[in-house]
């Protein structure tokens, strides 16, 4: 006698078997029709000749195009939401794209509690009553990979947030992510002049090393490590990880009692101060300087960085201070990438267009030069890239415009390493923009880029001096970095 057939289980494996086929369609589908709405759009304002009329027929597309890509990213979640979070920044992409994505960002749905419940139990291999004196059911936040609850240990006083990965998450997001891979291919050979397909090869693997909890939390007590012990007082607050409770899918670590920066005007006025006025500004200043000093001593001293500084990362504590959450992406950059990066900020901050050449070919971009004052396009190419304050006349990056410099120099290969540095400071940008302070990141890395070049030996003793007497800094400068 055959046993019975258990249609339910049946019916669950099908359906997880022909999902990735599902989204894989649907993805295309979405894509394809995006696409050719704007080349069949291109096609159509090419005989428009009145310039006002152009510019109103291309905010209409850009819309409809907005509602169609918040609708595949909402829609198709997990990695998609990512996708959301780098494109919708006021510099890459459209106004109305920008004003429709931005709400999407770490909106991912909740996992069940009841299957939060047995993942966490089978990772830690104890009950949940063992563990913890008191544990919410609802999450605190669900992003594309995890969600995090409130919970208190048994015995102690403070809270911890929990961090438990959504069950088969992981198959999802790597077929997404190749798919991307292959419109982006396809993307680079016929419109935008640029290596996109090295750009998602390094999303893929930097995305790979998020499913590992492990890993994330010994990324996070070095960065904590490393920032408490070079500053009298750390830039950012980095959560303390309860080593005993981690495991490759559930990580257990301090919780940060604090406002998401994205939520600070409204906590400013519910405060009954101006957000216009001076105390707000100076608050966001500081905000903005700690974050900019911490990533820049990150990148440039370090070359190990957190490398998603995205607002659904960054908590806003008491007295201004700033609390940098989820190590998932952090990165590892080889030393000639960090030195090559310390000798670009400087040519973005001394406006030197031969260095900044120089950096390009040491970094191992490739360019292919489409005009004439080709140095100068490639500083400006630099400063649009690589810098939170972007070059004047410039609003936001333009692939399809024949003005723009990633149009005038084409970018035939681009290091898959250097994509997080890159996304760290368009990130960065989005925040200036959104606390709405026009500021240089360059600029304020400075000394930081001449303290590595000098300790690598890249700088030279009198050149170092020179540089720093010229902005009028002291003594202390000298005998920090070793000079006598």
């Amino acid at each position: 006698m055959l046993p019975p057939v258990d249609f339910k289980d049946f019916q669950e494996k099908l359906s997880t078997h022909f999902r990735p086929w599902n989204r894989s369609f649907q993805f295309w589908v979405r894509a394809v029709d995006i696409y050719t709405g704007y080349k069949v759009f291109q096609v159509r304002v090419s005989f428009v000749k009145d310039v006002q009329k152009q510019e109103a027929m291309w905010e209409r597309q850009h819309e409809v195009a907005a509602e169609k890509i918040y609708s595949m990213c909402s829609d198709l979640g997990g990695f998609f939401l990512k996708v959301a979070q780098i494109i919708g920044k006021p510099d890459l992409a459209p106004a109305a794209w920008v004003k429709r994505l931005v709400t999407l960002c770490d909106r991912a749905p909740a996992t069940p509690f009841g299957d939060i419940q047995l993942m966490l139990e089978k990772e830690l291999g104890k009950s949940i009553g063992e563990m913890f004196e008191r544990f919410e059911m609802d999450p605190i936040g669900s992003a594309s990979i995890a969600q995090v609850h409130r919970a208190r240990l048994r015995g102690d006083k403070n809270d911890v947030a929990v961090k438990v990965q959504h069950p088969g998450i992981q198959d999802l997001m790597m077929t997404d992510i190749r798919n991307l891979q292959a419109f982006a291919f396809y993307i680079q050979k016929t419109d935008v002049k640029f290596d996109l397909y090295s750009i998602t090869k390094e999303m893929e693997t930097q995305i790979g090393y998020e499913f590992d909890f492990i890993r994330e939390a010994n990324a996070m007590e070095k960065i904590r490590r490393f920032l408490y012990e070079n500053n009298k007082k750390t830039p950012v607050l980095v959560p303390r990880v309860i080593r005993d409770m981690v495991s490759r899918r559930v990580l257990v670590m301090e919780y940060m009692d604090g406002i998401p920066i994205l939520n600070l005007g409204d906590e400013i006025s519910k405060r009954g101060i101006n957000p216009g006025g001076k105390i707000a500004a100076a608050a966001k200043q500081k905000i903005l300087e700690s974050l900019t000093l911490a990533y820049g001593q990150m990148i440039l001293k370090s070359g190990f960085f957190h490398a998603d500084p995205h607002p659904g990362n960054i908590l806003i504590c008491k007295g201004s201070e700033v609390a940098l959450l989820d190590y998932g992406q952090v990165k590892d950059l080889p030393e000639n990438l960090r030195l090559g990066y310390a000798s670009l900020v400087l040519a973005i901050a001394d406006n030197d267009p031969i260095r900044a050449a120089e950096s390009y070919r040491e970094l191992g971009i490739d360019t292919l030069s489409q005009c004439e004052n080709e140095l100068q396009e490639l500083l400006r190419l630099a400063q649009t890239m690589f810098d939170t304050k972007l070059p004047p006349g410039v609003v936001m990056l333009q692939p399809f415009s024949e003005e723009s410099s990633i149009k005038k120099i084409a970018v035939r290969a681009f290091p898959e390493e250097l994509f997080s540095v890159l996304r760290t400071v368009h990130l960065l940008r989005g925040l200036s923009v959104g606390l709405g302070i026009n500021y240089s990141c360059a600029e304020q890395w400075r000394s930081i880029a001449e303290e590595a070049l000098y300790c690598a030996g890249r700088l030279k003793g009198k050149d170092m001096k020179s540089r720093v007497r010229r902005r009028g800094l002291s003594r202390r400068f000298f005998r920090r970095v070793g000079i006598n």
